[in-house]
């Protein structure tokens, strides 16, 4: 039987007793991050990583029984011994480590490969089996250093100091990741919608620098973001929100914004490729790096990435149909 099966409530491991990111309640979940299609209300006992602990507070309430583990801690569960290893996806992103006599399998959660300097970078961890996301598993999805995008949303920014410049992309991770990007260029404040607000103030906490941020809610409303940057969730579009902006340019920081159109059909002036998960190459260099023999592919485009490991690399790769299949944010 295999270490890890699929079952209604999620990946299960019977060895250790426990749940790794399921989407129902059950009695011990292992997380590998705070996002939404991770991280469900509703279990008994979570474990995650020290880093991760305020947002998950935050996204999951107050009085959930939350276990803190450092990354590379082992713990003893069941007859498994589990680790938590850096995923470069966001604050406190884990990859799970599960190994179980002379076995070892790894759950990548969401992952990315290049720099960013609001979170722990990706650690290789060897193993027997991984179990990938696929989230762009296309070759037309490859990025550039975040660096380097960030670099032309200050140029946009910078383009037409007449308007607001008002630039959606996701509060958990993207956010921040471009606040801290930015502030290698400026030191000009920005400001933010709410659901960003309180999320960057976590990470304030624990030390992440970025630029100063401002609740666009603390302006008085006669003010006028002429010349602004402001941060928005998607959600805020085309939103009574908006109404405060009179005829901002627009924007979108996404890794979809490599697929020619995306901008335009979602109504975007501008977009910016910018991702918080691996890109094709890096999905491939990480299998590769981890000398897996089977991988298991999951979230996404999982059946071109495993018929390109089965047919090209030789390995034992089949898609792994999971409830949330392709959620989450990007």
């Amino acid at each position: 039987m295999p270490l890890i099966t699929v079952r209604p409530e999620g990946l299960y491991c019977e060895a250790g007793n426990f749940y790794i990111d399921p989407w129902r309640g059950v009695e011990t979940a292992l997380i590998t991050h705070a996002h939404a299609d991770h991280a469900r209300t509703g279990s008994h006992h979570y474990i995650a990583t020290q880093s991760s602990a305020s947002i998950l507070h935050k996204r999951l309430g107050e009085t959930i029984d939350l276990q803190g583990v450092a990354y590379s801690e082992p713990l003893k569960l069941g007859q498994t011994w589990v680790s938590f290893h850096p995923a470069g996806h966001v604050l406190g992103s884990a990859q799970i480590r599960v190994e179980h006599k002379d076995e070892v399998w790894v759950v990548s959660g969401d992952y990315k490969r290049c720099t960013d300097p609001t979170c722990a970078p990706f650690e290789v961890v060897p193993c027997d089996v991984f179990i990938t996301e696929a989230t762009f598993g296309l070759p037309v999805y490859r990025w550039q250093p975040g660096s380097v995008t960030c670099r032309q949303i200050y140029d946009w920014w910078q383009s037409d100091l007449e308007r607001p410049s008002l630039l959606f992309c996701y509060a958990f991770g993207k956010a921040q990741r471009i606040l801290a990007e930015l502030r290698q260029l400026c030191d000009r404040p920005v400001y933010v919608h709410g659901a960003i607000h309180g999320l960057t103030e976590l990470y304030r906490q624990i030390g992440i620098p970025m630029l100063e941020t401002i609740p666009v809610a603390d302006q008085p409303r006669t003010y006028k973001f002429n010349g602004d940057l402001i941060l928005a969730p998607p959600s805020g579009h085309r939103s009574s929100w908006m109404k405060r902006f009179t005829q901002p340019q627009t924007a979108f920081a996404s890794g979809w914004m490599a697929v020619r159109g995306a901008r335009r059909r979602r109504g975007y002036e501008r977009g910016f490729v910018l991702s918080d998960h691996a890109d094709w190459p890096g999905l491939i260099q990480t299998v590769q790096q981890t000398g897996a023999k089977t991988v298991y592919v999951t979230h996404g485009q999982s059946d071109v990435l495993s018929r390109y490991l089965s047919e090209t690399m030789g390995l034992h790769a089949v898609p792994l149909q999971t409830l949330y299949e392709g959620e989450g944010d990007f």
